[in-house]
Parts: C-alpha cells; sequence; structure tokens
C-alpha cells in the first residue's frame, strides 16, 4: 500500500470517532487502531498496523484502569490489546485463581489478539492476590490484570 495513501488512512481514523479500521488488498491487508496515548507504528508479515494518535482532550476523557485501593504488590500488566481469558479453553480449570502460588515464567492467562491466543506469563513469583479482569474482558495495553504479592 502507497505511504501516502497509509498516512491519509491513519489521519482520517485520527480525526473521527471511529477507533478501528481494517482494510484488505491485493498487495496486503492494513489494520488501523487508535490508542489512547502514544503512536507506536508496528509492522507484522502481511499486515501493517499503525496507532493513530490522540489529542490531549481525548485521553483526558478516557476511563482510567481502576486497581483496588486494597490491592497491594506486584501488577501484572497487559502486553497487549486483545480478550482476556483465564484458562486455555471453556471449560478447563484456570491458570490461577487468587491464592494461587506463581513462579516467574508461569502461564497465568491467555490474551487472544487478532486470532492468536498470547500465553501471558508472570514476570514475578508469589501469591495472586486479585483479579482484575473477568473471563472474556476486552483488555488495553498496560490495563492490570492481577496483583502477585
Amino acid at each position: 500500500m502507497d505511504l501516502r495513501k497509509l498516512k491519509t488512512l491513519i489521519d482520517l481514523v485520527s480525526e473521527s470517532n471511529v477507533s478501528e479500521l481494517e482494510i484488505t488488498e491485493a498487495e496486503g491487508k492494513v489494520r488501523i487502531v487508535k490508542f489512547m496515548g502514544a503512536a507506536p507504528v508496528v509492522m507484522q508479515a502481511p499486515a501493517l498496523v499503525a496507532a493513530a494518535p490522540v489529542s490531549a482532550a481525548a485521553v483526558v476523557a478516557a476511563p482510567a484502569a481502576v486497581v483496588p485501593a486494597e490491592a497491594q504488590g506486584h501488577s501484572v500488566k497487559s502486553p497487549m490489546v486483545g480478550t482476556f481469558y483465564r484458562s486455555a479453553s471453556p471449560g478447563a480449570k484456570a491458570f490461577v485463581d487468587i491464592g494461587s502460588q506463581v513462579k516467574e515464567g508461569d502461564t497465568i492467562c491467555i490474551i487472544e489478539a487478532m486470532k492468536i491466543l498470547n500465553e501471558i506469563e508472570a514476570d514475578k513469583s508469589g501469591t495472586i492476590t486479585a483479579m482484575l479482569c473477568e473471563n472474556g474482558q476486552a483488555v488495553e495495553y498496560g490495563q492490570p490484570l492481577f496483583i502477585i504479592e
């Protein structure tokens, strides 16, 4: 896809109420997602994913992730935008529950993004003291998922 055309599409998404745009053409697929913050551009074969910048006013209006006041400890945050799942398949046992002991590197959940299931690992050893997402809930980049003490 022509870079001028891509820039025009990014500008259109940036200036509109559209939060995501996906276009498939013969030479490839383009997906533009509007994030509430920085504007990284990430290339993935065969698709190109770009984030359109958002004005400061829109960032102020965006809801903040809520972490309970009683939740002290290390926050495990989502490394991507996607859908949060507690288990590998529907009806399967959850990877972790509140009170579960985890070691650094243990799988604690799955985030589905673009039909790819990404295993999320604990980045610290300890005990899960809070789960901040519901099964099947959409999550944002950097959103707290668990608290480990």
